[in-house]
């Protein structure tokens, strides 16, 4: 018979983060109500020891998703809610069900388009381009900070419209009578500056994410080129993958 492999033994930091890793989900997938299970029943629940519960409630803590007190228990902290990333959506139309989005609108105008925008948008060296600059609530909380780089055609129109209440997607497929194609997106990890911080009420170097998304008319010409700081601590990136059968192979 083969013998039996030896324990690894684990340093008691990596045991937290991987229970810290698996309770995360269940507190974004809302598997907990409010109050989390004790600390004897994680520990029973994951096989580990309570100071390796106490270490992962920790990280949970300084992630800011879940408050500790004595006598009082571990409860979740704030709610996050969900953007797709396997849809052409806005803010609004993702939203929908979990309450009223506004718009506060912070700048509305025509600039001459910085170089690297003119070429994305496929601007002439110079060409104007509409500029508008929105800040996104959810009902009294700030969730992101919307720069948008708009074609000319396309902005003039728009900027007429009510910024305040609609989505710029919803607000493009009236003006050009049609329906939005597709869109090129990049998603990274930032720190608040102090004007983001400020503007969206976290502290200063929390963390941020930022989109780069262009987006397209159906017939692929990019209309809407937009840079968007969205909370960290408030949206949480969703999608559902596929893996192109062409990947696969017999080894």
């Amino acid at each position: 018979m083969a013998a039996e492999p030896t324990p690894i033994r684990r340093p008691r930091a990596d045991q937290a983060r991987q229970v810290a890793d698996v309770m995360r989900h269940q507190i974004l997938a809302r598997t907990f109500e409010s109050t989390l299970p004790t600390e004897s029943a994680l520990a029973a629940e994951f096989d580990v020891s309570r100071n390796t519960i106490r270490d992962a409630l920790a990280l949970l803590k300084d992630q800011g998703l879940i408050d500790r007190a004595p006598k009082v228990g571990t409860h979740v902290a704030q709610r996050r809610y969900d953007h797709g990333l396997d849809a052409l959506l806005g803010l609004k139309e993702t939203l929908k069900g979990h309450g009223d989005v506004r718009n506060e609108v912070r700048a509305a105008m025509r600039i001459t388009a910085p170089p690297a925008v003119a070429r994305r948008l496929q601007l002439s060296p110079g060409e104007q381009a509409v500029y508008i600059e929105r800040l996104r609530y959810l009902g009294d909380i700030p969730l992101s900070l919307d720069l948008t780089y708009l074609s000319p055609d396309i902005g003039d129109e728009l900027i007429t419209r009510d910024l305040e209440s609609n989505d710029v997607f919803a607000l493009i497929e009236q003006i050009s009578g049609g329906p939005l194609g597709s869109a090129d997106l990049a998603l990274e990890a930032i720190t608040a500056d102090a004007h983001s911080a400020a503007t969206l009420e976290v502290p200063e170097g929390a963390a941020l994410l930022m989109m780069e998304r262009l987006t397209k008319l159906e017939d692929g010409r990019p209309v809407d080129l937009e840079y968007i700081r969205m909370r960290g601590d408030r949206i949480t990136m969703r999608g559902s993958l596929t893996r192109d059968p062409l990947n696969w192979e017999i080894t």
